[in-house]
């Protein structure tokens, strides 16, 4: 199987090394059961030799991109820096991508990799995951592309996606298990030391606001928001806080925020409950009571919907001082 490792210019080293090891690690697992090494792994540039980092670094590639007329998985790793900037200076890459994938190859973006999958126009009315940090300027600059909150794997179409950071590891180990069998993917996740099973980054978002829009009434109803949380705010008072017939101000909230006036709300009172677990002493009703909910069960739901975790695994997971205490 001929797997195709991109080296754009602008991306992240770990993300080509870290696929080249995995699946070259995985032959060795295989020649060790007494099996033929499945995977024929390349990197492939549109130069051999590309630097990275502003130069700090360089990776020569095996395969020039002119050179590989045939492959069975593109992987497109995380790029750095300015979205717009690094797409442009990959935009030799894209009729590529599509002709491989036109030809029957498998498509696999790391994290914010989903930026240049994107640009080739494959993913538009499918869907994607890519970094949390990331999904508003995604959907902004790729309104045709169902981008789903949290999720760690996304496959559609021989499209696949992965989240944030080191979430692009759970894909490889995905494809992994596609295409040898689960043992063989258990056995690399133990080796490293990656949980195989995890599906959700929800636990690791920071909610930010979502306030890169352009529309005034709701950003007023927002920081009105924001600086009122412990208190009970109701879409009506929001409505009438900016002048706005309710109907029309939950449409254009929805439209500007990509939630639903309840959702942001419960997400900004979670994100507060979130800091006061991670650093604070204080009990679960005393969080609880601070951003606003009265209804303990209502609270974890809510809780539990946002970040994966109930609020007592979060603060054992993110608090160890006040797990030890």
């Amino acid at each position: 199987m001929h797997v195709s490792i991109l080296v754009p210019e602008s991306s992240v080293m770990q993300a080509i090394a870290d696929p080249q090891y995995l699946f070259s690690a995985v032959n060795q697992f295989m020649v060790a059961a007494g099996k033929e090494p499945l995977f024929d792994v390349q990197l492939v540039g549109i130069t051999k030799e590309v630097k990275i980092n502003n130069g700090l670094f360089s990776i020569n590639v095996s395969q020039l991109l002119g050179d590989t007329t045939q492959t069975d998985l593109v992987i497109i790793p995380a790029l750095f820096g300015d979205m717009p900037t690094a797409i442009e200076a990959n935009k030799q890459m894209l009729p590529w991508i599509r002709e491989q994938y036109d030809n029957g190859a498998e498509v696999a973006s790391l994290c914010v990799g989903a930026f240049l999958l994107a640009s080739t126009g494959l993913l538009d009315g499918k869907k994607c995951s890519t970094h949390w940090g990331f999904q508003n300027l995604f959907r902004t600059m790729f309104p045709k592309v169902d981008v789903i909150d949290g999720s760690i794997v996304t496959e559609q179409g021989r499209l696949y996606s992965s989240g944030g950071a080191m979430s692009y590891w759970n894909l490889l180990l995905y494809l992994v298990e596609k295409y040898t069998d689960r043992q063989t993917a258990v056995l690399a996740s133990k080796y490293f030391a990656i949980d195989i099973d995890r599906e959700s980054q929800a636990a690791f978002a920071m909610f930010q606001g979502q306030k890169n829009h352009a529309d005034e009434a709701v950003k007023k109803a927002q920081d009105f928001i924001d600086t009122n949380i412990k208190e009970r705010i109701s879409i009506d008072e929001l409505a009438g806080l900016v002048a706005v017939g309710r109907r029309s101000f939950e449409r254009r909230f929805k439209l500007a925020t990509n939630n639903s006036v309840l959702e942001y709300i419960n997400r900004v009172k979670v994100e507060l409950a979130k800091r006061n677990l991670e650093v604070s002493r204080k009990n679960i009703n005393e969080v609880m009571y601070e951003v606003g909910y009265a209804d303990a069960k209502a609270f974890r739901t809510i809780f539990k919907k946002v970040t994966g975790l109930t609020p007592i695994d979060y603060r054992a997971k993110y608090n160890k001082i006040a797990v030890s205490g």
